[in-house]
């Protein structure tokens, strides 16, 4: 059985080097990542642990609206910006892509080919990856993504470490905790996202009215009612008091800071 983990949250944005100085203006490490050359997008980066956002523009709109590829993460930006910037989806880790597709397919869903993708960093070093998209939506929400790096995740968070990717945070230590969607039925999007992921089921006890948490690691993806249909919020946690309390805010996405 395939284990997965969410992996990073894909925020649309227009302009790269505004976003990574907010951030930085905020005791946030972020830097750029590079450029995907066959897609016409290019992003940067912000880690916490392996979990991490990626500020994702595009850079080429000519190459990004003709490039030939299944990518709905590129297709949506071609499509959403320069208008609407905001969280995109979110991609989850696996360790064995094909496992987790052909577990996705029983479900019915709608799945991209399994695709190689890459991007050139700014020391020259091609950064690669497989992954697959789902299509369609369910009540209005986007799918996630499905990705898969090479080698295993303490490996791989050394070497990330080691090579100055996941850096501490001036402003102190920082968590991602949860993603937090406005969907119009909480209950029923986090009873189908459990299911096509086979995360635990949500407690009955978990209803408070407004929302419904869905675990995945020691992170949660929260479905709370609105009419938005996509992710609102980031929760972090953090014992930076400059952050304790605060929201930063890019257009329609919020980065919500509590104590850690």
């Amino acid at each position: 059985m395939s284990s997965l983990q969410w992996d990073h949250t894909v925020h649309y944005i227009n302009d790269l080097e505004q976003a990574v100085q907010t951030f930085t203006d905020n005791g946030l490490a972020a830097f750029p990542g590079g450029s995907h050359k066959l897609w016409g997008t290019h992003n940067a980066l912000s880690y916490f642990g392996l979990n991490y956002v990626e500020f994702l523009a595009v850079e080429n709109r000519e190459l990004a609206e003709s490039a030939d590829t299944a990518n709905l993460v590129v297709k949506d930006a071609v499509k959403l910006l320069p208008e609407h910037e905001g969280f995109s989806r979110v991609a989850i880790r696996t360790d064995n892509i094909e496992q987790t597709a052909s577990l996705l397919d029983q479900q019915g869903l709608k799945l991209s080919p399994i695709m190689d993708g890459r991007r050139l960093n700014k020391q020259g070093q091609w950064i690669e990856w497989r992954m697959l998209t789902i299509g369609g939506h369910f009540q209005g929400l986007v799918y996630p993504f499905v990705i898969q790096w090479k080698g295993i995740d303490g490996q791989r968070q050394q070497e990330l470490k080691t090579a100055g990717i996941i850096r501490p945070h001036p402003a102190g230590a920082v968590e991602v905790r949860a993603a937090v969607f406005s969907v119009s039925d909480p209950v029923a999007t986090a009873a189908h996202w459990s299911r096509i992921l086979g995360l635990p089921v949500p407690n009955a006890g978990s209803w408070d009215g407004k929302s419904v948490s869905l675990t995945i690691g020691d992170k949660a993806f929260v479905f709370r009612r609105g009419g938005q249909q996509q992710m609102q919020e980031l929760l972090l946690a953090t014992d930076a008091p400059g952050l304790v309390g605060r929201t930063i805010r890019f257009g329609q996405a919020d980065y919500v800071f509590t104590a850690l």
